[in-house]
């Protein structure tokens, strides 16, 4: 996909981990792969290793990060990518999806309930090139984030673990709660939702 800035981007099925953060009130931790190299996604793509290096050293030089966005919508940040790095399989991802917002509540209660698993890479691409298979080769590509999404491109990638039912079932009554509580207020101070 295409936007008119030239922005692209690559959805992934990551290897996911979906844990409580005990250490700030109101996140919920994941951990995955946003990006894994060497395999076709159903766009026709391979990322190749080191594709990510060059943009994400810009990025700690000039003290800037990778968002964490909803589904692609730069109007809705839901949280905070503590950690954005490539290894040997891909691009690995770290960071919090703040439950204080109203679409980090929605997402963690998604992904704990296993409604949604994927992660999306959103980037421009500095340098591909085609193989003989007609594969876009992607060997430089410029990070700008990465996003909860529905669908993702690459199948191959699964999530590994996710929040129990539990927790799912908790995050979800907390959103519940949280919404009544903010309609009961509308109502009170005579002011729509």
């Amino acid at each position: 996909m295409r936007a008119d800035s030239g922005l692209e981007t690559k959805f992934c099925r990551p290897d996911t981990a979906l844990v409580l953060d005990q250490t700030s009130p109101g996140a919920v931790r994941i951990t995955g792969y946003a990006s894994i190299f060497g395999l076709k996604d159903q766009g026709g793509d391979v990322v190749q290793p080191g594709a990510y290096a060059k943009s994400l050293a810009r990025l700690r030089a000039t003290g800037r990060t990778v968002r964490m966005l909803w589904q692609h919508d730069p109007a809705q940040p839901i949280g905070v990518w503590d950690e954005v790095r490539e290894d040997l399989k891909g691009l690995w991802v770290s960071g919090r999806i703040l439950t204080d917002v109203d679409r980090g509540r929605e997402a963690a209660a998604l992904i704990g309930a296993g409604a949604m698993d994927g992660l999306s890479i959103g980037y421009r691409t500095v340098t591909a090139e085609k193989d003989a298979k007609g594969r876009r080769l992607l060997r430089e590509l410029e990070l700008w984030e990465v996003s909860l999404v529905t669908f993702p491109m690459l199948p191959e990638a699964r999530v590994a673990a996710k929040a129990d039912a539990g927790l799912a079932r908790t995050l979800t009554k907390l959103a519940s709660a949280l919404a009544e509580a903010r309609r009961t207020w509308a109502v009170r101070d005579g002011s729509p939702d």
